[in-house]
């Protein structure tokens, strides 16, 4: 099973990305959150700099939509270029229709659940699903610690993603670090977000290739 290592920009120096993103050159995909300062207290980026950083990115975008009412703005990041979009179950009205737009637009579609939140009902429509996201800490900011109460969540959906036979990845995202990879790895996550463990590095390509070892290893 492949792993993948996704660098979230979060922790990127926002004044110089086309140069940031060339740090990261060797990364699967990099993370781009959008946080609109409601469905999480941060406030980052829109769909107007997401389009310029898929120009400008060597490796495809992965966007995590961390806002209120994806329903209406979620296709637009899919239709903008990016190879995966994300929308949280708990601000979806209509996630699996949301889900065939994005497919629809051209992007993996993905659902993410909060720490708290019960993940059952998610697995049920995996077949609407290319990705499904793990918060492994409360959304909203970077450098926060891994919450290992997720791991059980994170094996109940290798558990129901393996049996549905379907090639759906799994990511988990929030206090990722050499610390802690392989602990989501042995869970069952084949996705790997990591923020302030890649930007904080002092070579992030090198860093993105011991997290992807280390994971491996783990898996």
């Amino acid at each position: 099973m492949a792993v993948r290592i996704t660098p979230s920009i979060l922790n990127a120096d926002f004044a110089d990305l086309t140069g940031e993103l060339g740090r990261i050159s060797g990364a699967d995909l990099v993370h781009v959150d959008v946080m609109d300062n409601h469905f999480v207290p941060n406030l980052t980026v829109g769909l107007p700099v997401v389009e310029r950083i898929v120009a400008a990115s060597p490796v495809p975008v992965d966007a995590h939509l961390m806002i209120e009412d994806p329903d209406r703005w979620a296709r637009g990041y899919a239709e903008a270029g990016c190879a995966s979009v994300t929308f949280h179950a708990e601000a979806s009205v209509a996630p699996i229709r949301l889900a065939r737009e994005i497919r629809d637009a051209g992007a993996r579609a993905a659902v993410a659940v909060r720490p708290t939140t019960d993940i059952t009902p998610y697995l049920d429509y995996l077949e609407e699903l290319d990705m499904l996201l793990v918060m492994t800490v409360e959304p909203g900011f970077g450098g926060q610690r891994f919450l290992e109460s997720t791991v059980t969540k994170i094996a109940a959906a290798r558990e129901a993603i393996d049996a549905s036979g379907r090639d759906i990845w799994l990511q988990v995202d929030g206090g990722i670090s050499r610390d802690t990879i392989a602990i989501a790895a042995r869970a069952g996550a084949d996705t790997f977000v990591a923020g302030s463990a890649v930007y904080g590095a002092e070579d992030p390509n090198a860093e993105v290739s011991a997290l992807r070892e280390l994971a491996a290893a783990a898996r």
